[in-house]
């Protein structure tokens, strides 16, 4: 079965770390040198239990302050798949660790602390995560064992969330009541609450779909470097290489080169293990074109009949991260898939307001971890599709041309 990505996000204490903790010592998934540690480390802060948290909180600060602060990257495998977990910050002013880990995940698993209910930082992730079109939603209700695992308790909270999350865009939002700490709900179903007729998390997470999520339909191969012929090669050895962000590409297919809008079709399609008679997204590849065609790094290898977009105007969904306010007129550098131009901020359309969902209209600026719509102007065309449609070829990052900082990341918007 194909691997699950999936990234933790909610908001302080609410016991992500100690859930992915439980996941990776219930399910046998820690040698006996990294359990022996976190025991001792939790004798020696004094915290009279085995602190799970610390199996995941790795930095040094984190486990002074006992709070996440970096996306900690963990990977662990069952019988039935294996799984990269991202464990993202719960802090706000960590927001750009959120949108980070959970950009390229095909799960978010959201936690909700039972006794608090959805706060502030809960409507801040699950915009992200609808920004961020991550297909599959699990709500974890935890803590469940200090209400006694009261069932009114865990309706209460899928009633609130479900009222906020009907003016987002999710597909699939599963919940499941869960005691991180004591294990129920986690690896194994809990006889503690047995009007729960659900599965347990890890038996989601082994079996949830995600063969229909990647875009298989519109062919495209950014060009990340161009492999030319040296005098022991062919004359017409010449290749693209890249990693396949969308659809199909096979052996014969006519294809076209943008921007330039030249023609050819492939002859030839190999990876590090040989050639392939066809290969999909997410898949890294070298192409042989069967046309000298000038071809170079950032352009976008598709379909003639199906094509992306093509502008420099470009309307967007920004999470902005720079310490500095992003305003109408800023200047800055815009990495496209393999493509950098520089763009302008021409007009900021509004900003959004987490809680509310309401559009500020009159918002002057973006503020740190603010999140707006946003209407560029690039130097240079860029190839793009709608995030909607694609998430590798509808996102980019924003880079401050000063000192090379990462200051935001955008979803496209548009017409598909």
């Amino acid at each position: 079965m194909e691997p699950l990505r999936f990234a933790t996000a909610g908001s302080v204490d609410d016991g992500k770390s100690t859930l992915i903790g439980r996941l990776l010592v219930d399910s046998k998934s820690l040698f006996e040198d990294q359990m022996e540690a976190v025991e001792q480390f939790s004798h020696r802060r004094g915290d009279g239990y085995v602190n799970l948290a610390l199996v995941t909180d790795g930095l040094r600060a984190e486990r002074a302050q006992g709070i996440t602060i970096d996306v900690a990257f963990r990977y662990f495998s069952t019988p039935e798949r294996s799984f990269v977990i991202a464990d993202t910050p719960g802090h706000v002013e960590y927001t750009a660790n959120m949108v980070t880990g959970n950009s390229v995940v095909d799960l978010s698993l959201l936690l909700v602390d039972v006794r608090k209910g959805v706060v502030d930082q809960t409507r801040r992730h699950a915009v992200l995560a609808s920004l961020l079109r991550v297909p599959h939603l699990v709500v974890c209700v935890n803590k469940m064992d200090l209400v006694g695992y009261d069932r009114s308790a865990f309706d209460a909270v899928c009633e609130e969330f479900t009222a906020y999350a009907r003016r987002l865009d999710f597909s699939d939002v599963v919940f499941i009541p869960v005691s991180a700490l004591e294990g129920d709900n986690v690896v194994h179903r809990s006889p503690a609450m047995p009007w729960y007729e659900g599965t347990a998390l890890l038996h989601h997470l082994e079996h949830v779909y995600i063969g229909s999520d990647r875009n298989l339909i519109d062919p495209r191969l950014p060009v990340q470097w161009v492999v030319r012929p040296d005098s022991r090669s062919r004359p017409d050895d010449r290749r693209v290489a890249g990693r396949i962000a969308g659809g199909v590409l096979r052996t014969g297919d006519e294809v076209l080169v943008l921007p330039s809008g030249l023609t050819t079709t492939v002859a030839e399609i190999a990876t590090y293990d040989g050639p392939l008679a066809e290969a999909a997204a997410p898949m890294s590849v070298t192409v042989r074109l069967a046309d000298e065609l000038d071809v170079s790094r950032g352009d976008m290898v598709c379909r003639p009949h199906n094509r992306p977009i093509v502008g420099q105007d470009l309307d967007a969904m920004v999470c902005w991260m720079g310490d500095r306010a992003l305003r109408e007129g800023d200047t800055l550098l815009l990495k496209h898939t393999t493509r950098w131009v520089r763009a302008v901020v021409r007009e900021l359309h509004y900003r959004l307001d987490v809680n509310s969902l309401h559009r500020e209209r009159a918002a002057p600026a973006l503020e740190r971890n603010d999140i707006g719509r946003v209407t560029f102007r690039a130097t240079q065309p860029i190839c793009y599709d709608t995030y909607r449609r694609n998430r590798e070829t509808g996102s980019f990052i924003l880079v401050d041309g000063d000192d090379l900082s990462t200051v935001g990341a955008g979803m496209l918007l548009g017409q598909d």
